[in-house]
């Protein structure tokens, strides 16, 4: 007797079959010291702590092929992940506009951005688009038939706002920042008489994405969380490598050749970070107790996850203009004065002198910048991937307004454009609002960019398939 499986009578379609594919690949510098961002003054950093690494997942419906990558980086310009996504699509056939880039936001790996008073390890911009491409390609490769599913974890322990309203008269100043009489300040300390209250929200929420094989073995783990980082010495991936270490061993796939690959991305955390300022001392917390805590949560909520063996995907994309805060002739001719007797000699040294040397800077740049804006739809989740350091409460409202049954969004993705504040966060001035190349979008840019990805939100979601 014969038997025939697979085959279709004509006119019947096959069933589509759903795939994925996960890599890891290691991006630690090869060459030390090492030029590391995420500090208002540039560090060298001789030594490696942990190894970094880009982490890759590719999905596939049948149709559309998608791939969502995180990197041990605190952020990363567009021009560098543009020249990733080039050459990963060369290598796989997948179009740009169908990947994902994002940063965790780490302040402990090598620098591919100029910000604040940090420049760039030219070094390292060679190396990371390749090994970047090199794991879109290796995760295209392991692409195996799958089962997904997606539950939402919490952990409500380890994020504050750590931006608060001060009393008038007490918040730090900063003369070259484009802000007046400052009312904000980030991390006011314990028990400080002059802190008012919190000046937003925190989201405590986890996602949790898995994917595995069709025998019930681990492929990938995806989750997000919205805070900042927790900090690490040297060259480190921080609390993201430790939390996906957690899960690739309490989770493996079984296969050498395979392994088990997890990563957690930066959710909306540009104003939130570990520490509780409402409390009257600090708890014990490092990058340590971080991982434990939000590995757990996530390991929670994946307990009670439902397997599709199929969901459709979509991803969207829309290039954007937002006006940029320029500073004025007067503000260029002040800075030019106070920048003068050191800049060719030396970098700054102080918060001023920072900010004095950005003035200049943006005063050369265009007055436009044209950033990237995606929205993922796996089945009746939503994902929404901004290039800023986004607010809580920008993150909170996406979801509220989502036509998703689960909504997350990733920041630092697809470029790195700076904090957008909230209008009325502007109007309070502090750190975040500060005018530099890290913070120089428009006052308005904010509810902008929450509208266009609510648009591509809706589009994702309308996609038939």
């Amino acid at each position: 007797m014969l038997l025939f499986f697979g085959l279709t009578s004509p006119g019947q379609a096959e069933d589509p079959v759903f795939r994925a594919g996960a890599s890891r690949l290691d991006a630690t510098p090869e060459h030390l010291p090492a030029v590391v961002n995420g500090s208002m003054l540039e560090r060298l950093v001789e030594e490696v702590n942990d190894p970094l690494h880009v982490r890759a997942v590719v999905m596939d419906d049948g149709t559309t092929r998608i791939a969502m990558v995180l990197v041990d980086s605190c952020m990363m310009p567009r021009e560098l992940l543009d020249k990733a996504k080039e050459m990963a699509e060369a290598q796989t056939g997948i179009p740009a506009e169908n990947i994902l880039i994002s940063a965790t936001h780490c302040h402990s790996a090598p620098s591919v951005i100029a910000v604040l008073g940090t420049g760039v390890d030219e070094r390292y911009v060679l190396f990371l688009p390749g090994r970047i491409a090199k794991a879109i390609e290796l995760a295209n490769a392991n692409l195996q038939p799958a089962q997904i599913g997606f539950a939402m974890g919490r952990d409500e322990v380890n994020v504050a706002t750590r931006r608060w309203l001060m009393k008038e008269g007490v918040a730090p100043t900063n003369p070259f920042g484009g802000t007046r009489n400052d009312r904000a300040r980030m991390h006011p300390g314990y028990n400080n008489p002059d802190a008012i209250r919190e000046t937003g929200l925190e989201d405590p929420d986890i996602p949790v994405i898995s994917l595995q094989t069709k025998q019930g073995k681990q492929i990938a783990f995806m989750s997000a969380y919205s805070m900042h980082y927790a900090g690490a010495p040297n060259i480190s991936a921080d609390y993201f490598g430790l939390f996906a270490g957690i899960i690739e061993e309490k989770l493996p796939s079984g296969n050498e050749e395979r392994p088990t690959v997890a990563m957690i991305a930066n959710g909306t955390s540009g104003d939130t970070w570990l520490a509780d300022y409402k409390r009257s001392e600090r708890r014990k917390f490092d990058r340590f107790t971080v991982a434990e805590d939000v590995s757990a949560a996530a390991l929670k909520a994946f307990e009670t996850i439902e397997y599709h063996q199929w969901l459709p995907l979509t991803m969207v994309e829309k290039e954007l203009e937002v006006a940029v805060r320029f500073p004025t002739e007067d503000e260029i001719q002040v800075a030019q004065e106070y920048v003068s007797e050191w800049a060719a000699e030396r970098k700054p040294k102080t918060t001023e002198e920072v900010y004095a040397l950005e003035t200049l800077i943006l005063s050369k740049m265009p007055k436009t910048r044209m950033i990237t804006l995606q929205a993922i739809r796996i089945g009746t989740l939503g994902i929404g991937a901004i290039p800023n350091e986004v607010f809580a409460e920008t993150g909170l409202n996406i979801k509220k307004y989502s036509p998703f049954k689960m909504t997350y969004t990733i920041s630092l993705a697809n470029g790195a454009f700076g904090y957008i504040a909230p209008p009325e966060q502007h109007a309070l001035g502090g750190y975040t609002t500060w005018r530099a190349r890290s913070s120089c979008l428009g006052i308005y840019a904010e509810p902008l960019i929450k509208y266009e990805v609510l648009e591509l939100l809706e589009k994702a979601k309308g996609v038939d398939k």
